[in-house]
């Protein structure tokens, strides 16, 4: 009974209306899962991923000139902190603070040992992805974690170590030599020492890192002013890496961002094209739910009379929009296939390139997801709006 009905409803189908639709979703679902699994797969080589601080995070110093050599401070006022925190893409901000007073280092290894002066400095611990146990000082504790920037590492290694002989160090030997801190009082008291502990490298800071805590209370007790001072550098939480405004407002104000700007821009640039390629996408996608609609609305109607006799009949209403909606469905299935075909096809023709440049290719489940997703919401719209119309037209 249910395929003579089918058979019935589906007389005045115009197989070139459902075609163009096929094709007119098969574009905009292709442009959407495209366009995702591109973003996913590119994005390594445009973003420096450092497991310590997010890539939203931004280091900014005033500009060295000759002035400071005669004096003027290069330090953040409390107002130039204020105005920053006005601007509309600032989140937070999180000041520097520098060790006042001075550290000597050293490490002993096959005998030998290796001892300088080093400065240390801290940040707020919001703005480190590290365990909170590993990331923590209090009074007292025999040894103080600490972040150093992976090119002093290669420095000691290729610049330093080769010239005296001395053996060079991997990540994970590094962390396990032993180093002792000694810290020196401004007002000629007796050193202090206190072991340190390498938990980490980081890619984007400059620096060498310790916890604030052991910054503030070092600070207060080796310190002849206690620690108080203006930060001399910033890290800023911000909503857009890259973004032309941050670019604007630093040299207006003659400030310099830490680290290399191009891969923050790209990485802009790449996000806003992305986001209007899936508004694209999207656009011809729900544009061609509202072209299937009007055929299906147009079928309904060349089959009123049709629906009419049948209703008469005895049949269910849920019958009759059921083969309209098996019909939506069966469309937008077949146009979420082409798509992730023609995404499979097209990806295979750029992956080469992605995997050269030190890439490594994503898994395309997410852009699939999303575009299942789209699909399956379009659908459970176009079958709530059939259901409606069949409703309001022959219940009447």
């Amino acid at each position: 009974m249910n395929r003579l009905i089918r058979k019935l409803l589906h007389r005045n189908l115009s197989k070139a209306q459902l075609a163009g639709f096929i094709l007119s979703n098969f574009a905009g679902l292709a442009i959407v899962i495209l366009g995702l699994q591109f973003f996913a797969d590119a994005r390594p080589i445009w973003e420096d991923e450092d497991s310590f601080i997010r890539k939203d995070y931004i280091v900014v110093n005033k500009r060295v000139t000759s002035a400071n050599t005669f004096g003027q401070s290069s330090a953040f006022t409390e107002a130039e902190i204020a105005d920053l925190e006005r601007q509309p893409w600032v989140r937070k901000i999180g000041r520097f603070t520098s060790a006042d007073y001075r550290v000597y280092a050293s490490i002993k290894t096959d005998g030998r040992s290796l001892s300088t002066y080093m400065f240390l400095e801290a940040i707020p611990s919001e703005f480190i992805d590290v365990a909170k146990r590993e990331w923590s000082f209090r009074p007292g504790d025999k040894s103080v974690p600490i972040i150093i920037s992976k090119d002093y590492l290669s420095l000691y290694n290729f610049g330093f170590a080769g010239s005296v002989g001395m053996a060079q160090f991997s990540e994970s030997t590094i962390s396990s030599v032993p180093l002792v801190l000694r810290l020196r009082p401004d007002d000629g008291g007796p050193d202090q020492e206190i072991n340190g502990h390498i938990v980490g490298f980081s890619n984007r800071l400059n620096t060498i890192l310790v916890p604030e805590t052991f910054m503030q209370w070092s600070n207060a007790r080796f310190s002849r002013n206690g620690g108080a001072q203006q930060p001399s550098r910033l890290i800023i939480d911000v909503s857009s890496p890259g973004d032309v405004k941050i670019n604007e407002y630093m040299q207006a104000h003659d400030y310099e961002i830490a680290g290399d700007k191009g891969n923050s821009q790209a990485s802009f640039l790449v996000n806003v094209i992305t986001g209007v390629v899936l508004a694209v996408g999207t656009l011809i996608t729900v544009l061609s739910f509202f072209i299937l609609l009007l055929s299906i609305s147009l079928l309904m109607q060349k089959n009123r009379d049709k629906i009419h006799s049948l209703i008469m009949l005895g049949v269910d209403l849920r019958v009759i929009s059921g083969v309209y909606c098996r019909l939506v469905a069966w469309v937008n299935l077949s146009s979420f296939a082409l798509a992730a075909g023609a995404m499979f096809a097209l990806r295979g023709t750029y992956l080469a390139s992605i995997r050269g440049m030190g890439a490594t290719q994503a898994s395309p489940w997410l852009s699939l997801s999303a575009g299942f997703c789209l699909t399956l919401l379009i659908t459970i719209f176009n079958m709530l709006s059939i259901r409606r119309r069949v409703a309001r037209a022959f219940l009447k």
